[in-house]
């Protein structure tokens, strides 16, 4: 008989929920739809207190019955993201599915506009904040045998597009980082997937593209080839859910366009 451990599938019901970029958005939309959904235990990770107590209140008011943690914190700064995670799993016993939704600040630029001391910054905000948070679950997912771990990127890592040299070096980075700690966790049951949209209505991104010249042209184009529809929240936290369910089980390692047909990327 072999001793080797059980990998740990956990149903919603058991599990503990983290998200960063929990506050708005398509962090917030996944933290109400992982409540319909039946978990009972959600840690939202953001930097603005206002908005967190808010996201917090109204999931609450929705589903009364959960228990949910607001933890302050830049999920960019190492030691803020080893904090976050310490908070979360003394708020909620655990933390056994992390979903990275942060976003930078960082719009399309062509990069010769792009000043030279504003790069290492677009790449740190986009890309450094899934991976320290990643490293910071991980001791305990492995304890576990099991967990899930869900980035969000953008297809800019994918396609090729004017105006984001930099930010698509920062989402190619995180679907490789996916890529590659899902063959790295595998072996203690822990699964590692990106989500790639492109744009997303209904989020303060969408909005800042929408104030901005340059990258509105290039975001109308695109929309224009949605020909099903531009993406919501509610579509790509449809996706985070079902990934991190058991009926997920057997997915890690995949970058997953969500886009309404964009792209076929």
């Amino acid at each position: 008989m072999s001793d080797k451990k059980a990998i740990w599938v956990p149903e919603f019901s058991e599990a503990a929920v983290l998200i960063t970029g929990g506050t708005s958005g398509v962090g917030f939309e996944t933290a109400r739809q992982f409540a319909a959904a039946g978990v009972t235990r959600i840690g939202l990770v953001g930097r603005n207190k206002d908005r967190g107590q808010n996201a917090k209140e109204k999931i609450c008011k929705e589903y009364p019955d959960i228990t949910i943690s607001f933890i302050s914190a830049d999920a960019n700064d190492v030691n803020e993201a080893k904090e976050a995670v310490e908070k979360a799993s003394s708020d909620l016993g655990s933390v056994d599915i992390l979903v990275n939704s942060t976003v930078g600040s960082a719009g399309p630029q062509l990069f010769h506009d792009i000043p030279r001391e504003e790069l290492a910054g677009i790449l740190t905000q986009q890309a450094l904040g899934p991976i320290v948070m990643s490293h910071a679950v991980m001791p305990g997912m492995r304890a576990r045998n099991g967990g899930v771990i869900l980035n969000i990127a953008s297809d800019a890592g994918k396609v090729a597009t004017p105006g984001e040299s930099v930010i698509g070096a920062a989402m190619a980075s995180i679907i490789m980082f996916s890529r590659g700690l899902a063959i790295e966790a595998k072996r203690t049951g822990i699964r590692v997937n990106a989500l790639t949209p492109s744009l997303i209505e209904g989020t303060m991104t969408y909005d800042r593209i929408r104030n901005d010249p340059f990258s509105w042209r290039i975001f109308e184009r695109a929309a224009a080839m949605a020909h099903l529809g531009v993406v919501q929240p509610e579509d790509l936290a449809s996706m985070i859910v079902f990934l991190a369910s058991p009926q997920g089980a057997k997915i890690t390692g995949q970058a997953i366009s969500v886009n309404g047909g964009i792209s076929a990327a």
